[in-house]
């Protein structure tokens, strides 16, 4: 075996198993264990893997200004070449329950106030807390604690925030991500008021960075989608990044799970690349022309939205539950009861978990059923990142079996 070939053996040995001794490499390599020892530390010095007592692991968090290869080729000759290819699913070795999604990250100013304020009027907040956002970023916390594997992609900017971005990232259960920085625009922010009446809330989001995400930054997903199953989307990256991951990830195969929030007309030209678009009772109103209020109502608005284009619909309802169309079929799939504490990140929730169980193979029914569960436990804690635990929302599942 070459030395560069054995060297992206032992990269690919410590992707699958994270870690390893000097001693097993050599033993599985049939190599001395100096060899070993002068592969792994090229291999740091590439920033591919950390050196440990003994061995070493693989990184799987970064944050980068650049690309770690730069390339020449725009992205239509990427999925050219990836068409002409005949790529097949199963040809990369499929890793079940792995889900890529690209996203926002924002830096969430939250105020809780009594009720929400009128026009022009100025409120004395209750509290106030700062913590990591955006839908991105919750989304990918909410598929890691619904057992996922998780590779998340974002951008943020070269400020203070960035910090901020890589520390709560590299302390959360997300299992890989990769951020991208920004030299024009800031990291992204959203002020949110939370109503201590009801727990409903008011954004207001700043997409900095988040709206600044390149081709070939979009390219470079093309490594981790090959071995996942679904990728997640939302609306607060700039269209052309999320319509193009769209593209790439049905060039190789991955379901594509679109969130709708905040809506953008521009999604309705794109809904030919989604395998379920999940839509909140706003978003189906203005993607389908249809004021949804209740059940039925949301049935015309699913038919309508149909009619556009889209394959799978699920409208989430909050405490009237979801509505699933599917092959011109409707399922109800009823809320769990919660105390509602804060729903700032019920969607969230909901979407992750939908993702995670498709991802683990679950049908789109009882995956949207896990999701309701899930959410249910989301909204009875305090921040939108702050997800429950999957053994959490399969215990409720139980109880109302």
């Amino acid at each position: 075996m070459f030395m560069d070939e054995r060297r992206s053996n032992v990269l690919n040995f410590l992707d699958k198993h994270n870690s390893a001794t000097v001693k097993h490499l050599a033993q599985y390599f049939s190599v001395t264990k100096e060899t070993i020892r002068s592969d792994l530390r090229i291999l740091a010095q590439q920033g591919y893997i950390q050196r440990c007592h003994g061995g070493a692991m693989i990184i799987r968090k970064s944050l980068q200004s650049k690309l770690i290869s730069e390339t020449d080729n725009d992205f239509e000759v990427l999925l050219k070449h990836i068409r002409k290819g005949k790529y097949e699913k199963g040809s990369v070795g499929n890793m079940k329950n792995k889900v890529c999604i690209l996203g926002s990250f924002n830096v969430d100013i939250v105020a809780k106030v009594a009720r929400f304020p009128k026009g022009g009027e100025s409120l004395m907040a209750l509290g106030s807390s700062l913590g990591p956002g955006g839908k991105g970023a919750n989304q990918a916390q909410a598929a890691s604690r619904a057992g996922a594997k998780v590779h998340f992609v974002s951008k943020v900017g070269k400020d203070q925030f960035s910090q901020f971005a890589l520390d709560h990232l590299s302390s959360s259960d997300i299992y890989s991500f990769k951020l991208y920085q920004s030299e024009e625009e800031p990291t992204g922010s959203a002020i949110i008021y939370v109503s201590q009446e009801n727990g409903e809330n008011m954004i207001a989001i700043y997409s900095g960075a988040n709206k600044n995400i390149s081709e070939k930054e979009i390219a470079e997903l093309k490594e981790e989608l090959e071995d996942a199953s679904v990728l997640l989307l939302q609306l607060e990256n700039n269209f052309s990044a999320t319509l193009n991951a769209m593209k790439l990830a049905k060039a190789l195969g991955v379901k594509v799970i679109m969130n709708p929030a905040p809506y953008s007309a521009d999604i309705i030209p794109a809904l030919e690349y989604m395998d379920v678009i999940t839509p909140n009772e706003t978003e189906a109103s203005l993607l389908s022309g249809i004021e949804v209020t209740n059940l039925e109502s949301a049935r015309r608005a699913a038919t309508a939205i149909a009619e556009l284009g889209a394959r799978c619909i699920i409208i989430t309802m909050g405490s009237r539950g979801a509505l699933l169309y599917e092959n011109q079929q409707f399922q109800h799939i009823p809320a769990f009861p919660a105390i509602s504490i804060d729903t700032t990140g019920a969607g969230d929730a909901f979407n992750g978990a939908l993702a995670a169980s498709i991802a683990d193979g679950q049908s789109l029914v009882q995956a949207a059923t896990f999701a309701s569960a899930f959410a249910s436990l989301a909204v009875e804690r305090e921040g939108a990142s702050n997800m429950p635990e999957r053994k959490q929302a399969l215990n409720r599942l139980k109880s109302k079996i």
